[in-house]
């Protein structure tokens, strides 16, 4: 059986399956497990900018869901500052599942539709690729050439100077070659492969 055929299967298996049952194979979380108590949403700090909310998330996710969780944008908007999860009394892991149905999301070839979002990740994940680390002054620029916005939130550089936020050069991490073969293992996925990933 050749690669192609094997990916093939396992697409249709993957198809007849309900949205909870790839989370749960995917990340081993049982999202029928959250009683929506709302905890990890009230702790978010995102959820004053996001349609959906980690509980929001969940909910979709158990009621099977699938093509008005995959396409909402505030997939993208999450922080994966993991408050959600550590807020969660029933240890459902709300960021876990977030970060699954991303993927999700990208191997549907749907990812994120706002350009803003889309150039974000992008130019974070490029300095992450490219120094092992976030080099601020790097990500800014390459963010606002892709996503157009040059001149929004111009006022706050100099603020950032002073606190130090913004370096001339870019330091690498001491192990840059373990970092870029993550790279290079995640660029042979089949998203990537379709172009859907950075």
């Amino acid at each position: 059986m050749s690669d192609a055929d094997h990916l093939s299967d396992e697409a249709s298996e993957l198809h007849h399956m309900t949205l909870a049952d790839e989370l749960l194979l995917a990340t081993g979380i049982n999202v029928a497990t959250c009683y929506q108590c709302g905890k990890c949403s009230a702790g978010c700090p995102m959820a004053g900018e996001s349609e959906l909310r980690p509980h929001n998330v969940l909910r979709l996710a158990m009621n099977d869901r699938r093509d008005e969780l995959l396409a909402d944008d505030s997939l993208w908007l999450c922080l994966t500052c993991e408050t959600c999860s550590t807020r969660c009394p029933n240890g459902c892991d709300p960021a876990r599942v977030i970060d699954a149905v991303r993927e999700l999301s990208m191997l549907a070839g749907r990812g994120p539709q706002e350009r803003n979002i889309k150039a974000f990740h992008h130019a974070f994940l490029d300095q992450i690729r490219t120094h092992g680390r976030l080099f601020e002054a790097g990500f800014m620029v390459d963010y606002k050439v892709r996503s157009g916005a040059l001149l929004q939130d111009a006022a706050s550089a100099p603020g950032m100077l002073r606190r130090g936020k913004l370096h001339a050069r870019a330091e690498k991490v001491r192990d840059i070659d373990s970092v870029r073969r993550i790279f290079k293992q995640c660029a042979t996925s089949p998203a990537a492969q379709r172009g859907d990933q950075p």
